[in-house]
């Protein structure tokens, strides 16, 4: 379960941020003491003999260490209320489906051998790379987009659906999400009955020229709580040549784009063979692990153990006297 996202400043007992109130007393005690040490200056007129006898002070040293000092307090009370943050752990199960574009436009080689081939190359490495325990699925998607089955820990099914995509013609992502999210819906439960996690990774080199009106497809998803990951592959460049007529196949980013973002994914480009790995790479990360609340009282600690430590350090130059 991804986390309710947290602040810098999330507490899981706020109450005890009391402890803060003591900070205004502490400064005003340091002001005060400021003033008086000023005036039990003045009593002493032979300034001659005194700095003889007495070492020089560094205003500014001082200071520092004092606010050093403050904000390791600072610190320490924000660890005493129990501070929030955002840590990624390890995903147990999960349900992947990929919709991977075979259009026609797949067909176009500015990407080597072709857009589709590479597309199934880096498909295949990602299948292999995944947790045993995900289920994973295909949905080809063209003019009329299918699944492959149900999401499944079976591999080589996996592997053979996406071996088997070849180029068809027309597009329709509206209509991919929606085949996704109804396969989605076919993924066994745990032994207590519960769902895996679930996502949709979307591949696509083209804009949709029928089906479903994409956004909708994407509220849809967004409303089902299935965030889609989508990779807008292909270069502006990019042709191919049908009934005689060469049309250009650039990836229509924008739309990618926002179905990420409407359902909470990420969008990446892919221009090249490298590229798709590499996005393929980060989304083993993405689709890896969950990121959950929890505590993280030790690491405010520590930075209140590294500001004292400075502190520390400032008092001690003051008070030595150096040859």
């Amino acid at each position: 379960m991804i986390a309710t996202p947290v602040g810098p400043f999330d507490f899981f007992a706020p109450v005890r941020l009391w402890a803060l109130l003591a900070l205004p007393v502490l400064i005003a005690l340091y002001i005060i003491g400021l003033h008086l040490s000023r005036r039990s200056g003045i009593r002493y007129t032979n300034t001659g003999v005194l700095a003889a006898v007495l070492p020089k002070q560094s205003q500014w040293r001082r200071h520092v260490s004092v606010a050093m000092a403050l904000c390791s307090l600072v610190l320490i009370a924000g660890a005493w209320a129990r501070p929030a943050g955002v840590e990624k752990v390890p995903r147990e199960r999960a349900t992947i489906v990929l919709l991977i574009d075979n259009s026609m436009s797949m067909s176009a080689t500015d990407i080597s051998p072709n857009r589709l081939d590479a597309a199934k190359a880096a498909a295949t490495a990602f299948v292999n790379q995944l947790p045993a325990q995900y289920n994973v699925s295909v949905v080809s998607l063209a003019g009329s987009p299918s699944s492959y089955g149900p999401p499944s820990t079976d591999r080589s099914m996996v592997l053979r659906a996406i071996d088997s995509l070849t180029p068809d013609k027309g597009t329709a992502i509206g209509d991919a999400i929606t085949v996704g999210l109804s396969t989605i819906a076919q993924a066994p439960p745990d032994a207590s009955g519960r769902l895996a996690p679930a996502l949709m990774i979307l591949l696509s080199d083209g804009t949709s020229t029928k089906g479903v009106d994409t956004i909708e497809a994407a509220d849809n998803a967004a409303a089902k709580k299935v965030p889609i990951f989508t990779i807008a592959y292909g270069t502006a460049n990019g042709y191919v040549d049908l009934d005689g007529q060469r049309a250009n196949v650039a990836p229509d980013k924008a739309t990618l784009g926002q179905i990420a973002q409407i359902t909470g994914g990420r969008t990446y480009d892919a221009a090249s063979v490298s590229q798709i790995n590499n996005v393929y790479n980060q989304l083993k990360s993405e689709v890896g692990y969950d990121e959950v609340n929890k505590e993280v009282t030790a690491r405010w600690a520590l930075y209140a153990l590294a500001f004292a430590v400075v502190a520390a350090l400032g008092a001690v130059s003051m008070a030595a006297r150096w040859p």
